[in-house]
């Protein structure tokens, strides 16, 4: 990977990001945008938007979001722990016990998620799994007093960010979901920086995501492109206990995998594969028989309809701290997009 590159994606996944609480991630996003775009907005949703060739057609956007899961605060008791209610889809199971950092006006502050004690348990206890309103997040603090003086409500959590290697490539975090999708969009930006260009590109990253694909239904509206491809973290099934015949197919390091179905325009896809298949870049294909939950979904859908694909970067233990995917995936991704929107011609037919 590309020496700024790989920097990049570690100040990505090391800045936190949680649904409505994406300024951090932003000022990263448009500081390495402003080195290689024409042009750098924000709009009013907090969607940051990068544009090559502005005056190009077709117009294509491509869009990763910045969001990750996340906690909110919603009380404090008069012992200074908090109370808290998830920001997307947590398993609680993989939740207890955690370290967190609650981010407050002055920075953030270091916390762990917990309940009691197994010796402390009923039986019935032990073999359920707790709501949120059962478990609590410790400060440290001596009383409720003093965790208000640092603590507000509404204030947002995370897990503590972080990021790790394994062996042949692999790498591990929290928020890889989709902070790799927001890094294939940009590296693709920086790769299509001295290229030739007939189509405007606009490299978007969104927000909220999780809570409901809301950026990528504002932004889609405001730029109004011909294409759409979404880029998003899909499920590896290359673990222990997953049906395939259910999920289908789809190993860490074997490449991105292009998604085929309702969501996906047909021309999309083809092209999509035909720029894998001239750089000589490995692929794998998903089936997905319905709208799929990404951006892509609600993208199709924009004003009088978007040319949509998917591209998924293969995901190992999606929606937890410790998510895990291959760094040669996301450098093919992008390879990949980069090759696709440079082919594209303006008297190109998107019609199925």
């Amino acid at each position: 990977m590309h020496e700024l590159s790989h920097q990049f994606l570690k100040e990505l996944l090391l800045t936190p990001s949680p649904s409505g609480y994406e300024q951090p991630i932003q000022n990263v996003v448009r500081s390495w945008a402003g080195r290689y775009a024409d042009e750098v907005r924000t709009d009013r949703h907090g969607n940051v938007i990068a544009v090559l060739n502005p005056s190009g057609k077709p117009r294509v956007m491509l869009a990763g979001h910045c969001d990750q899961l996340g906690l909110m605060v919603q009380y404090i008791d008069d012992k200074g722990f908090l109370y808290v209610q998830p920001i997307g889809g947590w398993d609680m199971q993989i939740l207890l016990g955690q370290r967190l950092t609650v981010w407050t006006r002055t920075g953030g502050i270091p916390a762990v998620v917990a309940r009691r004690a197994p010796h402390l348990l009923t039986n019935e206890d032990k073999n359920k799994v707790p709501q949120f309103q059962d478990i609590w997040v410790d400060i440290g603090a001596k009383d409720g007093d003093e965790a208000r003086q640092v603590v507000r409500i509404g204030d947002p959590i995370t897990c503590t960010l972080h990021y790790g290697e394994l062996r042949n490539n692999l790498a591990f975090a929290a928020g890889m979901d989709d902070k790799v999708g927001l890094w294939t969009v940009m590296e693709t930006l920086r790769l299509l920086h001295d290229r030739r260009l007939d189509a405007a590109v606009y490299c978007v990253s969104t927000v909220q995501e999780e809570i409901g694909l809301r950026g990528a239904t504002t932004s889609a509206y405001g730029i109004q492109p011909t294409v759409g491809i979404a880029v998003d973290v899909t499920h590896a099934t290359d673990t222990p206990n997953n049906d395939k015949k259910q999920v289908g197919e789809c190993s860490v390091g074997k490449g991105p995998a292009l998604t085929r179905g309702p969501n996906i325009n047909p021309k999309v896809f083809e092209r999509l594969e035909q720029a894998a298949q001239s750089l000589g870049i490995p692929y794998q294909i998903k089936g997905y028989p319905r709208g799929t939950g990404t951006d892509a979904n609600v993208m199709q859908l924009s004003r009088d309809g978007v040319a949509t694909g998917l591209i998924g970067i293969p995901n190992r233990y999606m929606h937890s701290p410790v998510e895990v995917v291959s760094l040669d995936d996301l450098d093919a991704a992008a390879r990949l997009l980069a090759e696709f929107c440079a082919a594209i011609r303006s008297d190109m037919d998107w019609t199925p």
